[in-house]
């Protein structure tokens, strides 16, 4: 492989990564909800229509550990947790705002 081919492949290996990561089903709905100002689990649930409490579980405990949410459990009775950007999601926040610009010229709604 010459040098263009490994530079190539590197781009294509991170944006793959990326937009595996950022494109994988509720994830965006997730950061969406946390964009705007939807912290707490219920609050998330509310603002992503047919998720499944497994599968909000799951994505949430996924962005945390790629570092995109933060994960607070503030000491009140009873006992709550929020979910926070961080500033590696924050830079996200152009991406999603593109593809929201994207969708409503580009995606039909569902009759």
């Amino acid at each position: 492989m010459d040098r263009h081919e490994v530079e190539a492949h590197r781009v294509c290996t991170r944006f793959h990564a990326a937009i595996e990561l950022i494109g994988t089903r509720w994830t965006g709905a997730i950061l969406r909800a946390v964009f705007t100002g939807h912290h707490r689990y219920a609050l998330i649930k509310a603002a992503v229509p047919g998720i499944s409490d497994t599968m909000l579980a799951q994505r949430l405990r996924t962005l945390e550990e790629e570092g995109l949410l933060e994960k607070r459990v503030l000491t009140a009775t009873p006992l709550q947790v929020e979910y926070h950007l961080t500033a590696k999601s924050q830079d996200l926040e152009p991406v999603l705002d593109a593809v929201i610009t994207w969708s409503h010229k580009w995606i039909p709604l569902p009759s």
